[in-house]
């Protein structure tokens, strides 16, 4: 189980990584429709950042390293 949220865990950090530079790349372009592609693109990083911490509390978990209630 464990390992299986570190391989995810893992996915979703690449993907922020990809998103991230999506949006960097955006920045440079200049066209109508940069503007909603950036909002579009923060949103999608933030959202798999979320998933990227979630996965990682629950590593946390499973390892033993978070407790609950004593």
């Amino acid at each position: 189980m464990q390992s299986l949220l570190t391989i995810g865990f893992y996915v979703a950090l690449a993907g922020v990584a990809v998103v991230l530079f999506l949006g960097l790349a955006n920045l440079v372009r200049k066209d109508d429709k940069q503007v909603s592609r950036s909002n579009q693109l923060m949103r999608m990083r933030v959202i798999l950042q979320a998933v990227a911490i979630g996965l990682l509390v629950l590593i946390g978990i499973v390892a033993g390293a978070i407790k609950f209630g004593g």
